[in-house]
């Protein structure tokens, strides 16, 4: 990939990487600060159910461990420098907020053993089905295989579970349903983003109209 194709204006790049340093500035905090600051940000259900709702936001950006964080950021990048084109700064606040919420909802509602979480992989399955759609709306045929792959990935760590070799690495058990909350949430914003009028993308490339 040469340096002039990649997503490097800031419509595409501003938030990818105030994402990115918001977890690294997060990673560093807990380290510093310890369990203190951990436990006042993290997805904890029970204190979601005492009215704490910051945390259904962000408790995806804390990590087990720093291979836990470099694994997140390194998807992060690479869905940008995948699908970075199709990014705005509007679209992709917005992607992350929605998945953001429906992943730390669905694990509320309909995950109830799951009763804490950290990490961005749920809402990277969001991005990622974001951008395998606008490679479908592209009309690039790579975006039928990463959308399909994607849900085969799913349903495969749903039916198996997770890889354990992912969960020495991180430390934790992989949140396996977060994954397919997230996936649902992108799916979501992305029905959303593209019944909307044809001149809300007008920034992004390769569009039919």
């Amino acid at each position: 990939m040469k340096l002039s194709s990649l997503p490097l204006a800031p419509q595409h790049s501003v938030i990818v990487g105030s994402i990115a340093l918001i977890a690294i500035l997060a990673f560093i905090l807990e380290r510093m600060i310890g369990n203190t600051f951990t436990d006042f940000f993290v997805y904890q259900k029970q204190l979601l159910g005492q009215g704490e709702i910051w945390r259904l936001f962000t408790g995806h950006f804390l990590h087990t461990n720093n291979y836990h964080l470099l694994l997140n950021l390194a998807a992060l990048i690479m869905l940008w420098l995948l699908h970075g084109r199709f990014y705005s700064k509007s679209n992709y606040i917005a992607l992350f907020l929605l998945a953001a919420l429906i992943t730390s909802l669905g694990l509320y509602y309909f995950s109830p053993h799951l009763t804490q979480y950290v990490g961005l992989s749920g809402v990277l399955h969001g991005v990622f089905v974001f951008g395998a759609l606008m490679d479908i709306r592209a009309k690039d045929k790579t975006g039928y295989l990463l959308f399909i792959g994607v849900w085969l990935k799913i349903a495969h760590e749903q039916i198996y579970g997770a890889s354990t070799d992912i969960s020495t690495l991180i430390a934790a058990n992989v949140a396996i349903d977060a994954h397919l909350w997230g996936a649902l949430g992108g799916l979501l914003f992305s029905i959303i983003y593209l019944l909307m009028p044809d001149g809300i993308h007008d920034d992004l490339p390769n569009q039919s109209k």
